[in-house]
């Protein structure tokens, strides 16, 4: 059954956002993840990916320069 919750995308869309707004609330997305309970793989799953996306995006917003504003 866990391979059809795999294809799930609404859970898989709120499992990710719930791991997003710890990351806004400036909670430790690592932390979050290790407190992830063992009998919930599929939670497990979908946060290991998302970290790894929140990793890189924070990477690449880090080494881009804030957006001018646009000339009045």
């Amino acid at each position: 059954m866990l391979w059809l919750r795999r294809w799930n995308f609404i859970e898989r869309a709120r499992l990710e956002r719930e791991l997003w707004d710890a990351f806004e609330r400036g909670e430790s997305i690592e932390e979050c993840l290790a407190a992830c309970p063992a009998s919930d793989p599929f939670r497990r799953e979908v946060w290991q990916t998302t970290v790894v996306r929140i990793r890189r995006i924070e990477a690449l917003m880090a080494g881009s320069k804030a957006p001018e504003p646009p000339p009045d």
